[in-house]
């Protein structure tokens, strides 16, 4: 009884140490977890999953998308005028995400 004790209390300490490296939640995030999902997996056919991309992939995609490089006028409206503070705070959540793997689909 007393090892799994000890073991709960550690897991406990522990926890917010975890959270720590975790990258507070973007105030931009709700129009992004609409195609992407909050924690950056796809919610929608065709949308790409972003959680675990690479901060610099990510970046240079946001601000392409957002100075019209990349032409994707959905994306370039949900983007906005997004300020680079809030990209970076987008692209340093989605990259802290970790990949799930995809439930398969129901025929």
């Amino acid at each position: 009884m007393r090892t799994p004790l000890i073991a709960a209390l550690g897991l406990i300490c522990a926890l917010p140490a975890f959270a720590a490296d975790m990258p507070p939640k973007p105030v931009r995030l709700g129009l992004c977890a609409a195609c992407h999902g909050e924690k950056g997996m796809a919610q929608i056919p065709g949308a790409p999953n972003l959680a675990g991309q690479r901060a610099d992939y990510l970046r240079k995609a946001l601000k392409d998308y957002r100075d019209g490089s990349r032409n994707v006028p959905l994306m370039r409206a949900a983007i906005g005028p997004v300020s680079d503070a809030d990209l970076d705070q987008l692209v340093r959540w989605y990259s802290a995400q970790t990949p799930q793997p995809q439930a398969a689909a129901q025929p």
